[in-house]
């Protein structure tokens, strides 16, 4: 079977960025599942994969615009730490959320000074190119439960 629209993939990975560091990695756990066509995964890598079948292996390089996006510095402020409650809490690399109910925004602290706070609300990959070595582990067709279920896959480390 060929991966197309609502096929569940599993496939093992490594994620490399563009000067060869390793960021994440399948090897030693279970392969990630996700539905093809459901936004579940970068729209780069989906599109690589589109047409391939289960045992296929491939190595893809993925720019920033069909990855987690360029930086958009717009999201980056600087706050007051008095705009805090407890503002002597910040380091560098916590993540909260913010949001209203126009959406939520996961933001990163990137920077902690004696009298503000910066906060990323860009995702770390962000302006990031990324290499992706892929193998498909196995492809089926999605279940109608799956497909109703806003595309949530009943894969191996799934526990529902």
């Amino acid at each position: 079977m060929q991966i197309g629209t609502n096929s569940v993939v599993s496939i093992h990975y490594t994620l490399r960025d563009e000067t060869g560091e390793v960021l994440d990695a399948s090897e030693g756990r279970e392969p990630l599942d996700y539905m093809h066509g459901s936004g579940q995964i970068i729209p780069g890598l989906e599109n690589a994969l589109e047409g391939k079948s289960k045992g296929e292996e491939l190595a893809v390089v993925i720019e920033p615009e069909k990855g987690y996006g360029t930086r958009d510095e717009s999201l980056v402020h600087e706050v007051p730490k008095s705009e805090f409650e407890t503002p002597d809490e910040f380091e560098v690399g916590m993540q909260f959320r913010v949001g209203d109910e126009g959406g939520t925004l996961i933001m990163v602290v990137a920077g902690v000074g004696d009298e503000v706070v910066t906060l990323d609300g860009n995702h770390p990959l962000a302006g990031v190119t990324l290499s992706f070595d892929v193998s498909i582990a196995d492809v089926r067709e999605a279940t109608e439960e799956e497909i109703k279920a806003s595309q949530h896959v009943h894969g191996s480390g799934c526990g529902c």
